[in-house]
């Protein structure tokens, strides 16, 4: 089995009085793509910042293992990095910028100019090339600066909210750029706070709060750690109340304007709840749904509040 490609082992940040990253663990193996999840101020830039390098941990030890057997610092050429905050040349035309940037990861002037036309081709941008990235959209800055991070192919690249100030159809189109790179070979760590759309990208994920580890693995691990398994839901007429349902196996029930669903207990079949619910209601229509990120977010975290009172998935702060 393949060495991953980072490993962090109990890193920890703190500023003045705020422990920012309490003793987070974690591996991103070869070609997948890995995200830290979590509400905003729950230290998931804080990690990305340590990965990068731009700050060093109070305690523990991040390693990389790019294309080698053993654990080595990483090349410039190795590392893509895009950052919460714009770090691009605002009164610079988009072309010359990303070519720059190409340049400083190893890339020659023709391979630069090469991919950056075809990157801002795809995204649809080419007519934007000559005009200086403070002309640009919020979402389009988004672009350019996305594929300053990804221009020169990198082996693993560090992705800092990576949706912010996209449209839902951006997002869409982001979502399918990753999955290309990762299907390319390209690793990818991203850090995001908008569960919806990591939960159809991610490999495995890392949900934090107020620095510390929540959950940790693929969805389906993080579903079997909270006893989250089947959910059934029913549409039958209106009228009832909550404690009018009296189905043996089915639990944590709520009851919505068109009926009601409930959890499947572990080794109860769901022929029997059927049967249950068939002797007391007409049925007009039942469907299985499984919890998501957002749900297993709150169901980990219990009574403890998101950091800052951040609800998970608003917007960025």
């Amino acid at each position: 089995m393949a060495n991953p490609v980072l490993t962090t082992a109990s890193i920890e940040k703190q500023y003045e009085s705020v422990q920012a990253v309490d003793g987070i663990s974690f591996t991103v193996q070869p070609g997948e793509i890995f995200a830290l999840l979590g509400p905003n101020g729950a230290g998931k830039t804080t990690v990305v910042r340590m990965l990068m390098g731009i700050i060093r941990p109070d305690a523990g030890t991040i390693s990389y293992c790019l294309g080698g057997q053993e654990p080595a610092a990483p090349r410039p050429s190795e590392l893509g990095y895009l950052p919460e905050d714009r770090g691009l040349y605002r009164d610079i035309p988009v072309e010359r910028t990303l070519i720059y940037f190409g340049r400083l990861r190893g890339m020659s002037q023709a391979a630069a100019r090469s991919a950056a036309r075809e990157w801002l081709e795809r995204l649809g941008l080419a007519d934007r090339m000559a005009d200086k990235l403070d002309t640009l959209s919020k979402g389009n800055q988004q672009k350019v600066q996305f594929i300053s991070s990804i221009l020169h192919r990198p082996a693993f690249a560090v992705l800092d909210e990576p949706f912010s100030g996209l449209d839902p159809l951006n997002q869409d189109l982001f979502l399918d750029l990753l999955r290309d790179l990762r299907n390319g070979g390209m690793t990818i760590l991203l850090s995001a706070h908008q569960m919806a759309l990591v939960e159809r990208l991610a490999d495995r994920v890392l949900l934090m709060n107020r620095g510390r580890e929540v959950l940790q693995g693929t969805l389906p691990e993080l579903r079997r750690a909270v006893q989250a398994g089947t959910r059934l839901r029913f549409q039958v007429p209106p009228g009832f109340a909550v404690e009018d349902v009296r189905v043996t196996g089915l639990s944590d029930i709520e009851v919505s304007a068109d009926g009601f669903g409930g959890q499947v207990d572990d080794g109860v079949a769901l022929n029997d709840v059927l049967r249950q619910v068939a002797a007391q209601f007409d049925i007009y229509g039942v469907h299985s749904e499984q919890l998501t990120l957002h749900d297993i977010y709150i169901r980990a975290l219990g009574d403890k509040p998101p950091a800052n009172g951040t609800e998970i998935g608003g917007p960025a702060a």
